[in-house]
């Protein structure tokens, strides 16, 4: 099983981006979603978090911007970018954690935000 993240592209700051996280097939027992993000030389970034009962976190760069949703029953995540920055701009990736031996990733969505 894999997850398939979409949605990135090429964006005027201020402007809004919707990423999309899907499984290729069924994952049992996911315990919460997030999203991260990366640029270039620097490490991954926890962007976005929900658990499995709808709880969220963000990190505080994009508090008040960014929303992470779910979708339980298809496993489908979400994450709503509005007023996006050039800083915003990195390869967003989904994971999936159900344990901790087991983590599944998706491939990474670029998002470039232009000033």
């Amino acid at each position: 099983v894999q997850l398939q993240a979409s949605g990135g592209g090429l964006v005027q700051a201020g402007g809004s981006l919707r990423l999309s996280c899907a499984p290729s097939g069924t994952i049992f027992g996911i315990k919460f979603m997030e999203w991260y993000r990366q640029t270039p030389g620097k490490q991954r970034e926890l962007v976005a978090t929900i658990t499995s009962g709808g709880t969220t976190s963000y990190a505080d760069s994009v508090k008040g911007r960014f929303a992470i949703s779910r979708d339980n029953a298809k496993n489908t995540l979400f994450l709503q970018m509005n007023s996006l920055k050039p800083e915003d701009t990195a390869v967003y990736y989904c994971a999936a954690y159900v344990s901790a031996t087991t983590t599944y990733w998706g491939q990474g969505t670029l998002v470039t935000v232009s000033s």
